[in-house]
């Protein structure tokens, strides 16, 4: 304790003066001016267009998973069955070489120019390469020229992609007020289903309507043809969006591009350690459950004989129920925190995988259908949650391209890679239960990143104010803290 006997009043009164300079820094006092009130009109707005690029993105996706088979005797007709189906799934396998490349392109310029701009650059780069993989002759026609030009589309989805998840997460995630961006975060996840419902939907109307020929011939090209329409809706919707009021408060406190002139790429990488560990193990947990209940699912189930379109309507049916409960899940997100969510979620995986892939492989609809069921209802907790709780892993000013990032590495090592590395156990064992085996795995990988994080839930983002969704709730925020 300082006093006047044992030190001059001048030094005194300088260390009272640093005392408070400190003390200011790190409990900052917080103004009316500094809280962010949204305007859920905007934030609508902003869901919306958001959610229609994700779903978009997932919609070719899912038509790509469910027509590996056509795609294989298309395009690789010149190879045996068992390997028409391997280099189609290589195929969609080698899109994800190129998305952490997309993710470091994508991902800082964000940070740097503005979410708006990029979301609505990786639209256009999508629905184009989607659209142009529909037009591609077949190897009949062109030669090896057709698996090329297969690979070059892909991996331009797979580069455009690499800018579009961690854009549209940390775009929702810095429009929404802080206690609801559970719930408005989800919407992202339901435009994912949206996107492989539709796309089931498609296909599987496609097979019902047209014969076995005429699916191989032309039919296989009218789900990718599609792209082009909903990328002009989605680009038109996007470019009508205001930038994030989060970015908007960056810029009015210095120029973002000046910071991140200064920023190196290692700090946008390994600067946050933790949350990068952290965001690629539950990135990890989430997209190897995700592709392999969305997009491994019909392949697995034709390798078992059953129906094509029977597992094609079951797989449909559960996501329609995945999509009238992940709202819900965002919400309850918002109430008990990520973690409880999150934690539920990997212990449904570990305990239901292998329970569920027995009932699949029994073969009767129903059986099949509670099977893929019960894997849902674990997926929908890591679909409800994630989309709030990874941007919420990095502070604002790098946030687009460290998820970008992180999101992309992990996908491209273990999600994209899951409807491959599966089947090749399943060739290497003889065992058809290492699907379920797998699942295991990344619930336990998820589990333990989910008890590793910090949880985030109602609190505001890393290097933003407070968000508010009125005017009396920041008059609250300002009064409790005076009080």
């Amino acid at each position: 304790m300082l006093s006047t006997e044992d030190h001059p009043p001048e030094a005194v009164a300088r260390h009272r003066s640093l005392f408070r300079a400190v003390h200011r820094r790190r409990n900052p006092v917080l103004r009316r001016s500094d809280i962010t009130v949204t305007d859920e009109a905007a934030v609508k707005r902003a869901v919306k267009a958001t959610a229609l690029g994700n779903a978009m993105e997932w919609f070719d996706f899912g038509v790509y998973s469910y027509l590996a088979v056509i795609i294989g005797k298309v395009f690789f007709s010149g190879a045996g069955d068992t390997m028409q189906v391997i280099a189609s799934l290589a195929t969609f396998a080698a899109a994800f070489l190129v998305r952490p490349l997309g993710g470091m392109f994508f991902g800082p310029l964000g940070d740097r120019v503005g979410r708006k701009k990029i979301l609505a650059l990786t639209m256009i780069m999508m629905a184009a390469a989607t659209l142009s993989i529909g037009l591609i002759p077949s190897y009949a026609t062109i030669g090896v020229w057709a698996p090329v030009l297969l690979i070059l589309c892909r991996m331009v989805q797979g580069f455009s992609t690499g800018g579009e998840y961690g854009g549209a997460a940390t775009f929702i995630a810095e429009y929404a007020p802080d206690k609801r961006r559970g719930f408005w975060g989800s919407f992202l996840e339901f435009g994912t289903l949206i996107g492989y419902t539709v796309a089931a939907s498609l296909v599987t109307a496609l097979t019902l309507l047209l014969s076995d020929d005429a699916m191989q011939q032309w039919g296989w090209r009218i789900p990718f043809l599609v792209a082009g329409p909903l990328g002009i809706v989605g680009l038109y919707l996007r470019l009508k969006l205001d930038e994030s009021p989060a970015f908007k408060k960056l810029e009015e406190a210095g120029s973002p591009a000046a910071e991140h002139e200064k920023v190196p790429f290692k700090r946008i990488v390994f600067g946050n350690g933790r949350a990068m560990l952290l965001c690629l193990a539950l990135v990890a947990a989430f997209n190897i459950t995700d592709y392999m209940l969305l997009s491994y699912m019909p392949t697995y189930l034709s390798t078992l004989g059953f129906d094509e379109t029977g597992g094609l309507m079951s797989i449909v049916i559960v996501m329609i129920v995945l999509m009238a409960l992940i709202n819900s899940v965002g919400r309850l997100s918002d109430r008990v925190g990520r973690r409880p969510v999150l934690i539920g979620g990997s212990l449904g995986f570990i305990v239901l995988a292998v329970p569920s892939f027995l009932l699949i492989k029994q073969g009767g609809t129903a059986a099949v259908f509670a099977g893929l069921l019960a894997l849902g209802l674990a997926l929908v907790c890591y679909l409800g949650t994630m989309s709030s709780a990874l941007p919420a892993l990095f502070p604002t000013a790098i946030r687009y391209g460290s998820l970008s990032i992180g999101f992309n590495i992990s996908v491209s090592l273990f999600g994209g890679t899951t409807p491959l590395v599966v089947q090749g156990l399943i060739g290497a064992t003889g065992n058809d239960l290492m699907p379920a085996f797998y699942t295991m795995l990344a619930g336990l990988v998820g589990l333990v990143a989910a008890l590793a994080m910090k949880e985030t839930a109602r609190k505001p983002l890393e290097g933003s104010p407070p968000s508010v969704a009125t005017d009396e709730e920041a008059a609250e925020l300002v009064a409790a803290q005076r009080g």
